[in-house]
């Protein structure tokens, strides 16, 4: 592990979370002329999923920060103009287009494995190519199939061609339809401007714990690591150089780092009341959000359902700049179903009420059905609660 200088600022626990929280775009007012394209340049990186709930994922995460915004302009914001490309980051996430030279050195490691998983068979990457500058874009069922027709993970030779090729840099993703990739080649999908992979190893990874830490707001190694899936060997080399600054927070125990302009000026301003989804970056690393929220969060979508505690697809509450509990949620026609709701106590009926009578409203439901409640002498309260919301 690197030296770490002595740390000349030091912050409480409250700080700490405030300053996250403002980085993450939950304290102030949203940036609404912005937009979503705004909330992605300011987040770095949205995960994408295929689990689909209330919306999927990266629907929800610009509507935690910007409120009811516009489906439509979701999408367009992330696959339309040339503003956005999909790569391997936290995981696989959306990306603001002028990240792309940033991964140039993701890209070469990709290129430098032999296989990538999957056995290829001659000539069939270079066929993809040129049927894709022929004819692009196109889906992988468009340029031979997907499957071979086995489990999930047997693949086409030509979907393992034009995976290849999206990881090696030369295909871009340009849009999604019907959750289905649209390749393109990069050289006619991305500006010009950055389509290059100039940046040595070494720059690519200052730029990226450099824009974790902007992000985040404040983080420690591990924290700021995680947040482009960096080795902490890597970001130990640069982070000395990165312009973060050294920070010690009370409670944490870990060495931590601060973005300079975070600690400019206090944060101040109005708290989102919002649902997250469990793929939020606010949220994303578990051991991160006990440290910072004291509040335990899993993702149970894979736990067999005997085994699960709060739900398959969970979203904490967020109001106050706490997370006050969670519930998870499904869509029977136009009601929003709470299947399973857990509240930190009183104080969260309110905001629980106003966060799913928001999400309501956002994604076409006239109401909302309680069915658990984890507090029973909370249920009857809540119902009152979101009836008021919802009037």
């Amino acid at each position: 592990m690197t030296s770490v200088p002595q740390p000349a600022v030091e912050l409480s626990a409250d700080q700490a979370r405030r300053i996250a929280l403002r980085a993450q775009g939950f304290l102030g007012a949203p940036d609404r002329r912005s937009g979503v394209p705004g909330v992605l340049r300011h987040l770095g990186a949205v995960q994408l999923d295929t689990i689909s709930v209330l919306a999927r994922s990266h629907e929800l995460i610009p509507y935690a920060r910007l409120g009811a915004v516009g489906r439509r302009a979701v999408e367009e914001a992330y696959w339309s103009g040339g503003r956005a490309f999909e790569y391997w980051s936290h995981a696989a996430c959306v990306l603001p287009v002028e990240e792309w030279p940033h991964f140039a050195f993701r890209r070469r490691a990709y290129r430098a494995r032999p296989h990538w998983n999957h056995e290829l068979p001659d000539g069939a990457y270079d066929t993809v190519i040129r049927q894709l500058r022929a004819e692009g874009p196109l889906t992988a069922t468009e340029l031979g199939g997907a499957k071979n027709g086995g489990e999930w993970w047997d693949w086409s030779a030509s979907k393992v061609a034009v995976e290849r090729a999206l990881m090696h840099g030369e295909v871009v993703c340009t849009e999604r339809r019907g959750w289905k990739r649209v390749y393109d080649l990069a050289e006619r999908a991305l500006p010009d401007a950055v389509l290059h992979d100039d940046l040595d190893d070494a720059e690519c990874l200052r730029r990226l714990v450099a824009l974790a830490g902007q992000s985040l707001g404040v983080g420690t190694r591990a924290d700021l690591a995680d947040y482009h899936r960096l080795k902490a060997e890597q970001f130990d080399a640069v982070v000395a150089d990165s312009g973060l600054v050294p920070v010690t927070v009370q409670g944490w125990g870990k060495p931590a780092w601060a973005d300079p302009a975070a600690l400019a000026s206090e944060p101040r301003g109005r708290h989102r009341t919002t649902l997250l989804s469990p793929f939020d970056s606010l949220v994303w690393e578990r051991a991160r959000t006990e440290r910072i929220f004291g509040f335990t969060h899993r993702l149970e979508a894979y736990v067999p359902k005997p085994k699960r505690v709060h739900g398959y697809f969970a979203m904490p509450l967020l109001a106050g700049g706490k997370l006050l509990g969670r519930v998870d949620p499904a869509r029977e026609g136009a009601t929003l179903v709470a299947r399973q709701v857990s509240l930190a106590g009183r104080k969260a009926v309110a905001p629980m009420a106003e966060a799913l009578a928001e999400a309501a409203s956002w994604v076409g439901c006239t109401g909302v059905r309680l069915e658990r409640v984890d507090a029973a002498e909370l249920r009857e309260p809540l119902a009152r609660e979101i009836a008021r919301a919802l009037a």
